[in-house]
């Protein structure tokens, strides 16, 4: 594929995916315990798989680290700002705190423009095809990947583990 071609594909699909992003940050949203249980998952093997480069580059993985625990805690600030309800239908919704959610999306995006503005100069250069990974040679990029995924990881199993809570509490009283 043509080096002018791949922005062309990879730009509106990740705006479809930064949108998706921030529009699940807004509003009341439906709990799907099966899609949490799966994102967590998968973030855990993405986190898994990227801290993998750091045995090659302890900085590297010194940056994920630092990004998973900062995230974590994000991810627990998250949770105390999250609350709970239920939609018009009855179903169970939370209500995310926007900010927080846009606040790490921009910053992943910026990071990754970033990166791929460093990046495009090497991929446009025959002589300069191979440098290394293109978003893996940056503790900082680590840094903000670790970032997202301790946030998610830690929000989605919270979201879980609460709403459990806000089932039983809300759960209608058992005839004696």
């Amino acid at each position: 594929m043509a080096p002018t071609v791949f922005p062309l594909i990879m730009l509106p699909l990740m705006a479809y995916g930064v949108w998706r992003r921030v529009r699940g940050n807004f509003g009341p949203q439906p709990i799907r315990r099966k899609r949490m249980v799966a994102r967590i998952v998968i973030f855990s093997l993405v986190a898994g798989l990227i801290a993998l480069v750091g045995l090659y580059n302890v900085k590297l993985l010194e940056g994920l680290l630092g990004g998973l625990v900062g995230g974590a805690a994000l991810g627990l600030l998250g949770l105390r700002l999250t609350r709970f309800g239920r939609d018009q239908k009855g179903a169970d919704v939370y209500i995310p705190n926007p900010w927080l959610g846009v606040a790490l999306t921009a910053l992943l995006v910026g990071r990754v423009a970033w990166r791929f503005l460093v990046v495009m100069p090497q991929m446009q250069d025959p002589a300069a095809a191979y440098a290394g990974p293109p978003l893996g040679n940056s503790p900082l990029t680590l840094l903000v990947f670790g970032l997202m995924i301790g946030y998610y990881i830690t929000y989605y199993a919270g979201l879980l583990v609460h709403h459990r809570r806000f089932q039983r509490e809300h759960a209608p009283a058992a005839a004696d």
